[in-house]
Formats: C-alpha cells, structure tokens, sequence
C-alpha cells in the first residue's frame, strides 16, 4: 500500500483527502504544520505529497523548496491561489502538479493515481554499468529510462521528477523532432494544463538546470515554436 502524506493546515479538508484516499487503496498520513510536515516528507517513506501552500511554521513554497534540495518525491501543490504566478512559481520549485481549490476529490485521487502510475520501483544508483531495460534511450554520457524513471548523466544520477523525466524522454526519442508546447502539453500533461504552455517553459528550465548541453547533443529552443532535443551530426 503505498504512503500519501497530507501537509494541510485545515483539518477538515484534510480527512476528506484522506478518506477518498484511503477509500482507493491509499494510506495516508496527516501534517498541520509545515515545518513539521517537511520533517516528516523528508523521512522517506512516502510515495507522494499534497502540498497546501498556506501553513503555519512554514508556507508550502518553503517546504517544497527545502525538499527538493533533498528528494525527488512527487508533489501537488494545493492552493487557493489560482493566479497564473502562483502556479508557475510552484513548478518552478518543484511540484509536479498544482491543484487550485475548491476541487473535486475524485479528480485529486485520478491526478494522484496518473503521477504515481508513471513513478517506476526502482532507479539506477551506480551509473552506467548497470544494463538498461524497458524504453530507454542513450546519448553520449546521457541515458534517460522511462522505465524505472532513471536519468544518468555524466556518469551519475539525476535526481528528478517524474513530469521532468517524461519530457526530457519524449523530446529524447525523437531526435531532432520540433514540437510545440501545445503537443508537448497534450503528451506530457494531458487535458490538465490545456493552454498553460508555461508550464513547459518552467520544466525545460529545470531540466537545463541538471543537464546541461553536450558536445553531441543538447535542448534546443525554436523560437516562436517549441523545444527539440537536438543531436549534433
């Protein structure tokens, strides 16, 4: 049964994301407080987090931001802030997904299922001796496997999340390949992000941030466009 961890400093939203929770094979684990709810996301035994942005002790900013400095666990901001800022400024630090209240319960439990879905068992932790399996594809010093959701670059692992993953993979298939955001949006995100294409904006600069351009390769803006991720022949 894999762990859920709520950081939600309104009580009674929180046992009703529970209850829908756990009513669909999911244990979940309460936080009021945001300080202590990162303590607790940081013990590592949780499979995926919501995020309320508005908590005493912390903000929920704070907190993602603190733990990805350490982890790479899914997360879904939860907020009543629905301003496009808002939601950029989570992607930015890190989530995965945003969630703007008043929602409905059964979509927060189908966006759950849709981001725990795509989170593989096991990752790579020793570089590139280890044989690769299942849809992956291989760069000079870059192999990207979707699926156990590996990145290794350089020789090491990166560390990222599985919506970052899922775009520097789909770009990585189909080399030289242009896409739009649109596409990269209906691909990536689905119906979820229809006509946010700065959410694409925010995870190619995330990715840029952990990979950076090779000799033989690279992501390449084409301005006015979209991305590609090019190989230099």
């Amino acid at each position: 049964m894999k762990k859920i961890l709520i950081i939600e400093d309104d009580i009674s939203i929180a046992e009703i994301e529970r209850d829908f929770l756990e009513i669909n094979g999911y244990a979940a684990t309460i936080m009021t407080d945001g300080a202590q709810g990162l303590a607790e996301a940081l013990s590592g035994q949780y499979a995926l987090i919501l995020l309320d942005l508005m908590l005493p002790g912390m903000d929920g900013y704070q907190v993602c931001r603190e733990l990805r400095r350490e982890s790479s666990v899914p997360i879904i901001m939860l907020s009543a802030k629905g301003e496009v800022f808002d939601k950029v400024l989570g992607l930015e630090l890190g989530a995965d997904d945003y969630m703007i209240k008043p929602f409905d319960s059964k979509e927060l439990v189908a966006r759950v299922k849709a981001i725990l879905r795509r989170v593989g068992t096991s990752k790579s932790s020793s570089g590139t001796t280890i044989e690769q399996q299942g849809q992956f594809v291989e760069y000079p010093d870059l192999i990207v496997n979707l699926t156990n959701y590996a990145v290794i670059y350089m020789g090491h692992t990166i560390e990222m999340p599985p919506k970052e993953l899922e775009l520097l993979y789909f770009l990585a298939a189909s080399p030289n390949q242009v896409f739009t955001r649109e596409q990269l949006l209906d691909n990536i995100w689905g119906y979820e992000y229809l006509g946010d294409t700065r959410t694409v904006d925010v995870h190619i600069k995330r990715l840029r941030e952990k990979i950076k351009d090779h000799q033989a390769w690279g992501l390449s803006t084409v301005w006015g466009i979209g991305y590609k991720f090019e190989v230099k022949r």
